[in-house]
């Protein structure tokens, strides 16, 4: 979601530099505040029992994230961590709230914002469930490029490693490799070179 940075600096938000890796927040921790991706790139993730990485999602620059969470009483489920350099704006819930009642085409914008999530969500919880990879990545695929704010062409760069890929979709890291291969080789996608065009 993008609230106007100037709207979000007059209700009290301030700016914040993450550099790669620092933690944004952490799982169980409270929500007090909106986060907006003025640059960089924020991972939201966990990690089960054995370590193992599970990424929920990549936000980038101009998208806002644990923005529904404003709304309940629930502590964060997940981390958020900087994947790359990032400046972000932030501004205290009760300020946030404050924007949104006095703002209705806010609030609608805002609903949409979190339909799209849900939406994605459910589209990648079933293509999850398929036993053939190919359909779990052209899902994760097809959901960045249709969300992407800088890049509608064709081929669309996608902006995320294999690593991301697999750990996004629960596959392994060589599971993605020769899919992706298999994929350019039935010319679902293009690469050059580590790049992956969609």
């Amino acid at each position: 979601m993008i609230i106007d940075e100037n709207l979000l600096l007059e209700n009290g938000a301030v700016y914040e530099n993450y550099p790669v890796k620092e933690t944004i927040y952490e799982m169980g921790g409270i929500p007090h505040y909106y986060f907006q991706i003025v640059t960089g790139t924020v991972e939201l993730n966990n990690y089960h029992e054995d370590g193992k990485e599970f990424t929920l999602n990549i936000i980038f620059e101009g998208q806002s994230f644990g923005e529904s969470l404003l709304f309940g009483d629930k502590n964060y489920p997940m981390n958020a961590v900087a994947r790359t350099d990032c400046k972000i704006i932030r501004l205290p819930k009760s300020n946030f709230l404050n924007i949104l009642s006095e703002n209705m085409e806010l609030v609608f914008t805002m609903f949409r914002y979190l339909s799209d999530r849900l939406f994605y969500k459910y589209v990648i919880l079933f293509s999850n469930s398929a036993t053939d990879p190919v359909p779990k990545i052209k899902s994760l695929l097809d959901y960045y490029k249709e969300n992407s704010l800088k890049q509608k062409s064709y081929p669309y760069q996608v902006p995320l490693t294999r690593q991301q890929i697999a750990n996004l979709t629960g596959l392994r890291v060589e599971t993605v490799i020769r899919t992706i291969k298999k994929m350019a080789a039935d010319k679902l996608l293009k690469l050059d070179g580590r790049r992956i065009l969609y």
